[in-house]
């Protein structure tokens, strides 16, 4: 039995490129550290209190091997890796959290806009001690990501410890179906540009590209503000494009790892078009992987200012490996560094102003009433005029059915805008930079080929 089981692993070890051994004695070494294993299964088979399933224990095995890596390796079973390319093309069911390990806990990296665990008030850096009453501390990061996920209309407790708090705290959350909507973008005020992005999925390039497109239809942009705040990553080539969009040369960031073909540059390319307008890029602890990628290449070739608070620190590329059946492993294969040189695993992106959000205290309705009150008259489209102060004033024609409801639109998109620049003190603070810059005619430009 001992045989067939070392042969087995001996098999499959060797017949998944690629496997350097440098020399015999590693090779010796690794068989007999194989056959050791293999003696060990074969004595919990045997011995073992109760009857043991293999499967179970060799996953077992691989899981704990995984995690004595780092905490981004992991072991997919085919569930597992269905539910990864369902995450990365549009929607997944569960509580819309995207959650990491770190120093042992399982750790809340940010929570998706508009998800239930956003509603419920989850935040960066939250631990998640318990999922249904269970510890966390024993298990994987996918074994985490399937007690949280369930479907739709189910219930899931989870308990979290915040650094404040002298006692962890349950959170009942109710599991949706989560699409993710990866880009977001409104006008501030004419000229001026909000552009978020959520996290980097297939469809994230061509999002950013047609809500640039929208932005600059009625006024051509004079600034932007684009928010990275919250955005835990996602597909390394979609970060890369949209860091390209801002830039016309120059590299956008490089990896390297032990092998030839983890040695990469990725470099900026000329596009035809001058998106050379001001930029501020929202960052903070809940930025992490792809948006640190887009965040240290836009300060590095000093074309946008970093603002906010330190960023995650995930500067390391996972790449997924198929396995048969349709499992899947997911490996870090290499580290990611700015394109100047600097690595940010585990130190992040330092903004150029450091910025805290300072919590809003009112309650929604409070908030709601004080952003009305900023709100003119005068602001409100279609307004009627005072005709005390109007000389030779047209006559008012009706309006078409048709524009009431455009109306109203934009109205309410007033009452959008001011209350988040009530409630988002770093967005405040942003678009003042903006105007700042306009109104002094200088601007942080990207490096172009004609200049």
């Amino acid at each position: 039995m001992t045989r067939s089981i070392l042969s087995l692993f001996i098999l499959f070890f060797f017949s998944i490129p690629p496997v350097h051994a440098d020399n015999s004695k590693q090779e010796r070494d690794l068989y007999q550290d194989l056959e050791t294993f293999a003696n060990v299964l074969t004595l919990i088979q045997q011995y073992y209190v109760d009857e043991v399933d293999s499967s179970k224990v060799i996953t077992g095995a691989i899981n704990g091997m995984l995690g004595s890596l780092d905490p981004h390796s992991a072991y997919m079973t085919a569930e597992d890796f269905k539910a990864l390319e369902e995450e990365t093309s549009g929607s997944f069911t569960g509580i819309g959290i995207e959650i990491s390990i770190r120093d042992g806990v399982l750790t809340a990296v940010a929570p998706i806009e508009g998800t239930p665990a956003d509603r419920q008030g989850i935040r960066p850096g939250d631990q998640i001690v318990r999922i249904n009453g269970e510890l966390t501390k024993t298990m994987t990061l996918m074994e985490a990501v399937k007690k949280l996920r369930g479907e739709v209309g189910t219930k899931v407790t989870i308990t979290i410890h915040r650094s404040e708090w002298k006692e962890p705290r349950d959170y009942t959350i109710t599991r949706e179906a989560i699409p993710l909507v990866s880009v977001n973008s409104m006008t501030l005020e004419p000229g001026f540009g909000y552009l978020r992005i959520s996290n980097f999925q297939s469809s994230t390039t061509k999002d950013v590209l047609d809500a640039l497109g929208v932005l600059g239809k009625k006024r051509p942009l004079q600034g932007l503000i684009l928010d990275l705040r919250n955005n835990p990553g996602g597909l390394l080539d979609q970060a890369v494009k949209v860091a390209d969009i801002f830039l016309d040369k120059g590299v956008i960031v490089s990896t390297k790892g032990r092998y030839r073909e983890e040695q990469m540059i990725f470099e900026a390319h000329p596009d035809g078009t001058r998106n050379d307008y001001p930029m501020v890029v929202l960052v903070n602890n809940g930025s992490a992987s792809g948006s640190e990628i887009v965040a240290g290449a836009l300060q590095d070739h000093k074309r946008a200012i970093i603002l906010g608070t330190i960023t995650f620190g995930k500067g390391s590329v996972q790449t997924v490996l198929p396995l048969p059946e349709g499992a899947g492993l997911r490996l870090t294969t290499a580290k990611y560094y700015t394109p100047n040189g600097i690595s940010i695993q585990a130190t992040g992106i330092k903004p150029d102003m450091v910025v805290p959000l300072n919590p809003v205290l009112q309650v929604k309705d409070d908030a709601l009433k004080s952003a009305t009150r900023n709100i003119r008259e005068k602001d409100l489209p279609n307004h009627l005029e005072n005709e005390a102060t109007q000389s030779g004033a047209k006559p008012s024609h009706s309006k078409e059915p048709g524009n009431q409801e455009a109306t109203f639109e934009q109205v309410d998109e007033i009452h959008q805008v001011s209350q988040r620049l009530e409630q988002d003190n770093q967005l405040r603070t942003a678009l003042i930079i903006l105007r700042s810059l306009h109104l002094a005619g200088g601007q942080r430009k990207s490096p172009r080929s004609d200049e």
